[in-house]
């Protein structure tokens, strides 16, 4: 609402073209928020055909549901002074093409000679021509270039002058002719839905010769895409391979591997629910889920094992880890839930990505603790089960124990 409230009003201002946008998810990557695509031109197009291109682009991408504010600042009809130098009778001249370069730029710009100092401070010494000898193209034609044998030589002699239309600056991408292209996901719509919207707008309106890439973040985002189910794999690998370690057991930490898909499940439904995209800051919530969902169900499975170890049969090693860490799990469970209450409801600058992560957590944690105590026990009683089956010696000792102990 900030963004579009301030663009009307520049939109008001006349003799000017202004755009409002918001600033970058990551600052110092891209100048912009949104999307940042590069059109290039493959086969040397001149930069009214690349201008053409890119706003016929414009125009066709601003009316996709999924995007809004596209946008470029590239012109290619603004008036220029072109001096056509003939180089083969500059060189015929005895003047050298960097010479006469040089010249212009001193004379209609400035050129940097030296320093001095004065009253202890050092100034810089720029030549340049008077105002009313600089103001006019004829001006041009008056300017004398020193040749090879230090004779003077009249520009207008081997050059011709002519006011011609065209850009300010060309950039390059990838060594090819560029066009900045920014725009936006409308709301309810991911970054990455919007990046897919422009790839096929670009394939149907681009004509041949034309192609495109993506910068900034837009860049990382697509160099990314389809590593957040590596990453929760990975996430989930490490935390199961820790626990092994911890417990020096293969079976007792698949309870809780296995609980963390439930925290998925309730985040990916939360953001449902809300009507939020999967962006970069709900797989970062998502794979913060590994860690909390996990230690609610530490605190239960680890007790269950103590109770085993004392001798109480497996269901009943597993009622009492669930009777006995109830109150604590949902004591610190809704505790942190209530504590990230607030970013699902932020409001301000960069309140997006506020609500993203927070809608994850709260809606992961709150299903995970809910189910959790149902899904927990019943997973230690059947993997602990299966795991003494397969180990006889391991029953026998439990049975063993429980024995002296009483």
């Amino acid at each position: 609402p900030l963004v579009r409230r301030t663009q009307m009003s520049l939109m008001a201002l006349p003799y000017v073209t202004a755009f409002a946008f918001s600033p970058p998810a990551i600052l110092g990557l891209g100048t912009t928020g949104g999307f940042d695509f590069r059109l290039e031109a493959h086969e040397d197009q001149t930069p009214q055909e690349l201008a053409a291109a890119a706003w016929a682009l414009v125009m066709a991408a601003n009316q996709n549901p999924r995007l809004t504010r596209v946008f470029t600042t590239f012109r290619a009809d603004t008036p220029q002074v072109y001096v056509n130098l003939d180089r083969t009778k500059a060189e015929y001249l005895g003047v050298p093409t960097s010479r006469v370069f040089a010249t212009l730029q001193a004379y209609l710009g400035s050129m940097y000679v030296n320093d001095f100092n004065l009253f202890q401070r050092t100034y810089q010494v720029k030549v340049q021509a008077q105002a009313p000898y600089r103001n006019d193209l004829a001006d041009i034609s008056h300017i004398y270039v020193r040749n090879s044998q230090g004779r003077m030589v009249l520009l207008s002699s081997m050059a011709s002058i002519s006011t011609v239309l065209g850009p300010k600056v060309v950039h390059r991408y990838n060594q090819f002719p560029s066009v900045q292209i920014n725009g936006q996901a409308v709301p309810g719509y991911s970054s990455g839905e919007a990046m897919a919207a422009m790839e096929g707008i670009a394939s149907k309106v681009l004509p041949k010769g034309f192609g495109f890439e993506w910068s900034s973040s837009s860049f990382q985002q697509r160099k990314s895409r389809g590593q957040v189910q590596v990453l929760f794999f990975l996430a989930m690998m490490f935390a199961y391979l820790f626990l092994v370690g911890q417990y020096e057991s293969w079976i007792l930490p698949l309870p809780i591997i296995l609980y963390i898909p439930v925290a998925a499940m309730g985040a990916l439904l939360g953001l449902w629910v809300v009507g939020l995209s999967f962006s970069i800051f709900a797989q970062i919530g998502l794979v913060m889920l590994v860690g909390l969902a996990s230690k609610n169900a530490i605190l239960i499975v680890e007790f269950s094992r103590d109770k085993r170890r004392e001798g109480l049969s497996i269901e009943e090693a597993a009622l009492e880890g669930a009777k006995a860490r109830f109150r604590p799990v949902l004591m610190t469970a809704f505790t942190f839930i209530l504590g990230v209450a607030p970013l699902v409801i932020a409001t301000g600058a960069g309140a997006m990505s506020r609500r993203h992560i927070g809608t994850v957590v709260f809606s992961g944690m709150l299903v995970a603790t809910t189910l959790g105590i149902l899904l927990i026990p019943g997973l230690y009683y059947l993997l602990q089960s299966v795991g003494e089956k397969r180990r006889p010696d391991f029953s026998k000792a439990r049975k063993r124990n429980g024995d002296e102990n009483s």
